[in-house]
């Protein structure tokens, strides 16, 4: 069990943290490779001021575009105003937030390449990638990146870059920054109404950048009247969050949920308690409240981390079952009225139509426990017993049954905390009737490393913005990984575009329904999977244990 406690604690710190152009028909020429800056092309006229981005591989380019400013703990406002042309050429700061773990281990690391960028409380800044800045109303595709709501930013990896899925799939991308961890969901709300929505900032935040693409994408050649959220793991998580946010209504038509179907979020009756345990950590009280404002960032983490702590230890004693607990968006009741997806899906956003899907492998133990990578049929059985007991035989058959063919080290690697969520929240969408849901699983596994990182946590994104090439050290960059991504992509952007996924080489994506549930299989070939592993699931949800 010693590994097993190795593996989980590797897990929890890892999710706590969460080249050039080389792809098909992006270069026409020598001459196109290049990069074309100055104050006379690539600017657009915003609400707050001319940008000046610039041009490169065919695409137009801005980053680290003010769309808001807040002062700590209070809602968003209008980004200030300014004169002549303003460069946005670089990514802005991002959120503050505590240190990568991840780079501690050299393989994963290498893998995911991360750009941790420059760190800065003024991070409420947003990228646009754009085909031309013309009038042609192109679908909007705005990007909110992992990380739970603790870590990450819009650069975090290389796959977020927006250039090959702007250029291929003609849709404008978005990405955006936003406040995290302490700066963006402590709840202050007991010391007044200067703070009163301080539980809900990192949220709110990500609604003013919405209202920004609202007010101002039509001049970068984006439609207003068709944005798409999409987001993977927190991302997905903000886009659960989002469906259920009044204020967010109307901003946004489509929805895409990648390994991130967080049904439900931080209650009031915890969150404030960790903002009033944080101001005591800190030395604070109703009278001197507003010093919080001066606390030094890392001070400030700290004594909202001791919080989050104290806190949970009443939670567990509550039996509070929570994915995520702490640094979240709050049910408010006023920014965020009720659970987003429990105990149904939010009626405010019943005709948004959704894709919800998860990776095969998502956390998969071998990729973190090298020790298990060649663990034979008995030793993994033995594992399971500590986990499923008497039911260990179940399990193994129903395992069977949904996934013919496996290693014994499969059954360790399988996916069992992103899914079961991904089923329900597109159960309850579906029971909606209003529009349509559809599912998938990518089971595509990278051959990086000697493949060690199967299907992991991530893996998809580099084939959803068509970067596989981009995001070589995590996919290979190989023929087929190239081919998977374009088709990938495509259904995305298609998506995007009129509501249903589709792309050649493709069978029809039938929407999820509860008694079929049609289910689309991405790999290198890819398939319709109906009700696949339904029992297995069944049997997981009797042991409320997440993972082993």
């Amino acid at each position: 069990m010693k590994t097993f406690l190795k593996f989980l604690a590797f897990v929890g710190i890892l999710t706590a943290t969460a080249g050039c152009c080389s792809r098909k028909g992006c270069c026409s020429s020598g001459e196109d490779s290049g990069i074309l800056a100055s104050s006379s092309v690539a600017v657009a006229q915003t609400a707050n001021g001319k940008v000046a981005g610039y041009i490169q591989d065919g695409v137009t380019i801005f980053k680290g575009i003010p769309y808001a400013k807040a002062n700590r703990f209070e809602a968003p406002v209008q980004a200030d105003s300014w004169e002549g042309i303003r460069s946005c050429r670089q990514y802005g700061p991002v959120s503050p937030q505590g240190a990568r773990s991840g780079w501690a281990n050299d393989e994963i690391a290498f893998a995911f390449n991360w750009n941790d960028g420059v760190q800065g409380e003024d991070c409420l800044r947003l990228n646009v990638w754009t085909p031309a800045l013309d009038s042609r109303k192109r679908p909007v595709m705005v990007w909110l990146h992992g990380g739970g709501y603790s870590a990450g930013s819009g650069q975090e990896l290389p796959s977020y870059d927006g250039t090959s899925l702007a250029f291929a799939e003609d849709v404008v991308v978005v990405s955006i920054n936003h406040r995290l961890n302490v700066l963006g969901f402590l709840d202050l709300s007991a010391y007044g109404e200067k703070y009163a929505k301080s539980a809900n900032a990192g949220l709110l935040d990500i609604v003013a950048s919405l209202k920004w693409v609202r007010d101002n994408i039509a001049a970068f050649g984006g439609d207003p009247s068709n944005v798409t959220i999409f987001g993977q793991s927190g991302g997905g998580g903000k886009v659960t969050t989002l469906l259920a946010t009044p204020c967010a209504k109307g901003l946004f038509h489509k929805a895409i949920v990648q390994s991130g179907s967080m049904l439900r979020t931080m209650e009031s009756k915890y969150s404030r308690k960790i903002g009033i345990a944080t101001v005591r950590n800190l030395g604070l009280d109703a009278s001197s409240i507003d010093k919080i404002s001066e606390v030094p960032y890392g001070e400030l983490l700290a004594a909202g981390e001791k919080a989050i702590a104290q806190v949970k230890a009443e939670a567990d004693r509550d039996g509070v079952a929570s994915f995520i607990f702490g640094w979240a968006p709050t049910v408010d009741g006023a920014v965020l009225p009720s659970q987003p997806f429990d105990p149904q899906a939010p009626a405010i956003s019943a005709e948004i139509p959704m894709i919800i899907g998860t990776t095969r492998h998502e956390f998969s133990m071998t990729t973190y426990v090298p020790a298990l990578r060649n663990a034979g049929r008995e030793e993994v059985i033995g594992i399971l017993k500590g986990r499923y007991g008497e039911g260990t035989e179940r399990f193994l058959e129903l395992f069977a049954k949904a996934y013919p063919g496996s290693k014994p080290a499969d059954m360790l690697d399988a996916d069992f905390v992103f899914r079961p969520g991904a089923i329900e929240q597109a159960l309850r969408k579906s029971l909606q009737g209003a529009a349509p849901v559809y599912m998938y699983m990518f089971n595509w596994e990278s051959p990086v490393l000697d493949g060690i990182l199967r299907s992991t946590h991530c893996m998809e994104i580099p084939f959803v913005f068509n970067n596989a090439d981009r995001h070589a050290s995590m996919t290979g960059g190989g023929a087929q990984a190239m081919e998977l991504a374009s088709k990938m992509s495509h259904c995305w952007a298609e998506f995007a575009r009129c509501g249903k996924p589709s792309a050649e080489g493709l069978p029809e994506w039938e929407p999820f329904e509860a008694e079929k549930r049609a289910v689309m299989f991405f790999d290198n070939t890819c398939k319709m999977s109906y009700s696949h592993d339904k029992e297995l699931m069944d049997f997981i949800r009797r042991y409320p244990t997440r993972g082993f």
